[in-house]
């Protein structure tokens, strides 16, 4: 129980030191909208973590950077274009749904209607095929296939 607690708290603390309290804005509502931004946005030093929940100086940097533009009176699209204009896409937690990434989005399904399409003609095409007949021997194979089966 007790490392089960340990192990909470200093995941806790470790979100707490992502974001230092000097950062905030003082006005609840565009802080509020900051820190949208700063989980919609990725951190380009750790490719895994959003730009909340990491402590990379580029991090601190976008922070301050998202901020500076919201107070600025900036819209969310704005900051987010500022920042795919400059790092990519890669740069967006969620990628967008236009351009080359719509052919991205509807691989997944499209591969699964190819692959169930390939399995309805392959198995439509094994049920069809005839099966094999005594003519297709000849007369000696007819007569040896007779004596096999007779035994």
């Amino acid at each position: 129980m007790i490392r089960l607690a340990a192990i909470w708290w200093f995941a806790l603390a470790g979100l707490a030191l992502a974001l230092d309290p000097s950062e905030m804005l003082e006005d609840p509502a565009l802080e509020a909208e900051a820190r949208a931004l700063d989980h919609a946005l990725r951190c380009v030093v750790c490719q895994s973590e959003s730009v909340a929940s990491s402590n990379a100086t580029w991090a601190v940097e976008a922070r301050q950077v998202i901020r500076e533009q919201v107070a600025a009176g900036k819209t969310r699209d704005e900051v987010m274009d500022f920042f795919v204009e400059r790092y990519g896409e890669f740069v967006l937690m969620t990628p967008r749904t236009s351009g080359a990434n719509w052919l991205l989005w509807a691989a997944g399904p499209l591969m699964l209607l190819i692959a169930l399409g390939v399995g309805v003609t392959y198995l439509r095409g094994r049920n069809a095929a005839p099966a094999p007949t005594e003519s297709a021997l000849n007369a000696a194979e007819a007569r040896r296939l007779r004596e096999i089966m007779d035994e």
